[in-house]
């Protein structure tokens, strides 16, 4: 499943240089994640690391992009062939 930024987003841009698929992009007013790109970490990561590093904690499951731990990890690997 890909992640999402809520409203509660501050753009603080913390999140853009912990993602390892350059998935997370300035909006206006709060910031976004490409859910083409986003593998929520699973290849690089143990954890989404842009959850982690949120001081805003506004990361969450993007219920309308479910994907199985093998499919995030077939689009990691796409992502960086």
């Amino acid at each position: 499943m890909a992640l999402l930024i809520n409203d509660d987003c501050t753009a603080c841009d913390a999140c853009t240089p912990a993602c390892p698929n350059e998935a997370i992009s300035a909006g206006d007013p709060k910031y976004s994640i490409d859910p083409m790109r986003c593998t929520e970490c699973v290849g690089a990561e143990d954890e989404p690391q842009c959850k982690l590093v949120c001081p805003a904690m506004c990361i969450e499951p993007n219920p309308d992009w479910e994907e199985s731990r093998d499919q995030l990890q077939q689009k990691y690997e796409q992502l960086h062939s």
